[in-house]
């Protein structure tokens, strides 16, 4: 993928969440992960650090998995 597809990529999954500003990185992570995008290009999108987006995914599936275990 050369340097202007990952611009545009980018620049897509920006628009995907704008109107998501008062959005949990949670949900944001949720939404950008049907992109497949990385950590990093989440981060970035995000204004956060890889780690947080890692941490996201992970409260994401254990908060799911909480969920799918109530009685």
């Amino acid at each position: 993928m050369n340097n202007d597809d990952i611009t545009i990529k980018l620049m897509l999954a920006y628009l995907c969440i704008s109107k998501e500003a008062e959005a949990s990185l949670i949900r944001k992570v949720e939404i950008l992960d049907r992109f497949k995008l990385s950590d990093s290009e989440i981060a970035t999108v995000c204004g956060c650090k890889a780690q947080a987006v890692r941490n996201a995914r992970h409260l994401r599936k254990k908060g799911s998995h909480a969920k799918a275990n109530k009685p």
